[in-house]
């Protein structure tokens, strides 16, 4: 069966029938689950009873945010199909819901939001579903606002599934443009069914106090470096932090101005030539004031 992303746009691929159909599947709420519960894990939010706002982008008909709500949060939810929305609101969701684009920005104040999840969205962001798409300039959109709106020091943990590693590199390409730090954890790594990737990112450069987390592997236990093989390698790169200062521009050398005799002799010229030159006067090539 071929990817969501290759038979239609999301807003057109879940429609009602679909949305229905995805939110009634028992498989399918299990395994959002368990990949929510992993990503509000990844975010390792402090443990002292303080509700946070956190984001849910792609939020779907509000299966991961159910989760968020479970252990206490506030959060908003993105998505770009209506349908899903709606039967987001049929369900009751606690959460602020919002029919947006997010390839166009998250339009969010800064600093407001204390984390972010986003389960199996942000791969769509690869694919031009409009000739107005540009798949770069979209992710360029979606992590410059992501990283306005997250407070200094927070995490925005992304599982996603990307078709093919261009991709990858594309989204983390685009990730350390924006100023974020961190990198990507697998979950059984060696499993071509259960194996999972997060794109774990930190608003800030790193620090002292930041850390990469592991990936789990057999049993949920956390995997170590010596248990992986040398191809999960490329999965697990940090995330660096890119230089977000622009270049400087070459600064234009000024020019001295024409003089006066310069200036008569050039009316001079234009007089031989038979064009209509006004007459020579004090004022001719004075300088101006800057204003009246």
């Amino acid at each position: 069966m071929p990817r969501p992303e290759l038979q239609a746009p999301p807003e057109i691929f879940y429609n009602e029938v679909e949305a229905r159909k995805y939110t009634t599947s028992s498989r399918i709420i299990e395994i959002q689950a368990k990949i929510s519960e992993r990503a509000l894990e990844l975010l390792a939010l402090p443990n002292d009873g303080i509700p946070r706002l956190l984001l849910d982008i792609g939020c779907g008909s509000g299966l991961s945010g159910e989760t968020l709500s479970e252990n206490g949060h506030h959060w908003i939810g993105y998505d770009i199909s209506s349908s899903m929305l709606d039967v987001a609101l049929e369900r009751e969701a606690e959460g602020d819901l919002l029919l947006a684009d997010m390839g166009q920005g998250l339009g969010l104040r800064p600093g407001v939001v204390d984390g972010a999840i986003s389960i199996s969205a942000v791969q769509w962001l690869c694919y031009a579903d409009k000739s107005s798409h540009e798949p770069r300039m979209r992710l360029k959109a979606f992590f410059g606002s992501l990283y306005r709106c997250l407070a200094r020091g927070a995490r925005a943990v992304l599982q996603l599934y990307a078709e093919n590693r261009d991709q990858n590199e594309m989204i983390s390409t685009y990730a350390m443009r924006a100023g974020f730090s961190g990198g990507v954890v697998v979950d059984w790594p060696h499993s071509s069914k259960a194996r999972k990737e997060y794109l774990v990112l930190t608003c800030g450069p790193p620090s002292a106090q930041t850390y990469q987390p592991k990936g789990k592997g057999e049993n949920g236990e956390l995997c170590s470096e010596d248990n992986e093989s040398d191809a999960d390698t490329d999965d697990s790169q940090m995330v660096d932090v890119y230089d977000r200062n622009r270049p400087r521009k070459k600064l234009k050398v000024k020019k001295k101005g024409k003089g006066r005799e310069w200036v008569l002799k050039k009316k001079e010229q234009m007089r031989n030539k038979g064009y209509n030159v006004p007459p020579d006067t004090q004022y001719t090539a004075r300088k101006r004031k800057a204003r009246f």
